[in-house]
């Protein structure tokens, strides 16, 4: 009873604030995708159901994006030119990482929009590639952005930074995973491809914020 309690106790803490309801919501998303394309050839009705709720757990984190330009923009101008960073080249990864984002978001909005009829888009599909394209460059400049940081201070590295690594990694493997065919390996992973690795980095995603409320307690 008490562990019972205890978990529920855990799963209601992710869900008070937006970061880890978000994360809670992706690993979701991705374990129903995940099953999905496990149950592909195996039962057809059940892995259209399981698509189903993934594509619409994913539209409702999108739609919850569309007021995250505002901190974005706020978090880019309290960071500058980076002058807090150890080295200059940390900044001007963090720069251009936060110049991709201010793009970002603005450009999911669009198609947010299109897709729900509400602009009239003539070139759809350019805005949709434009879209995962800077997701994809955004996940990357993070990762080199990490791996700077991390390779200035390797004395002191963690089990909490490593895992940092893992998940960033693994959002990149996905990003690219969702560009059009002849990208990288853009269009090559299958379902459960792709709802493994969301799966695995959400799980990571999970365990960071369990582990930091748990040190900080």
């Amino acid at each position: 009873m008490g562990r019972s309690i205890h978990l529920i106790s855990e799963i209601c803490g992710l869900i008070d604030f937006y970061g880890g309801r978000d994360t809670l919501m992706e690993a979701l998303c991705c374990s129903a995708k995940l099953v999905a394309g496990l149950q592909a050839t195996r039962n057809p009705d059940l892995a259209q159901r399981c698509a189903t709720v993934s594509s619409k757990i994913s539209g409702a984190r999108a739609t919850l994006r569309l007021i995250d330009d505002l901190p974005v923009f706020q978090y880019s101008l309290e960071y500058g030119l980076g002058e807090g960073e150890p080295d200059r080249l940390t900044a001007v990864l963090g720069v251009m990482s936060n110049m991709v984002d201010l793009l970002f978001y603005p450009i999911e909005t669009v198609c947010w929009l299109a897709e729900h009829k509400v602009l009239d888009l003539r070139r759809k599909d350019a805005w949709n590639y434009a879209n995962s394209l800077f997701c994809a460059l955004s996940a990357y400049l993070n990762l080199v952005r990490t791996l700077r940081r991390f390779s200035l201070h390797r004395d002191t590295l963690n089990r909490q930074d490593l895992v940092s690594v893992a998940r960033i990694s693994l959002d990149l493997l996905q990003a690219v995973g969702s560009l059009p065919r002849g990208n990288l390996w853009g269009g090559k992973l299958s379902t459960f491809q792709m709802g493994a690795i969301g799966t695995l980095s959400a799980g990571l995603g999970i365990y960071q914020i369990l582990a930091a409320r748990r040190m900080n307690k």
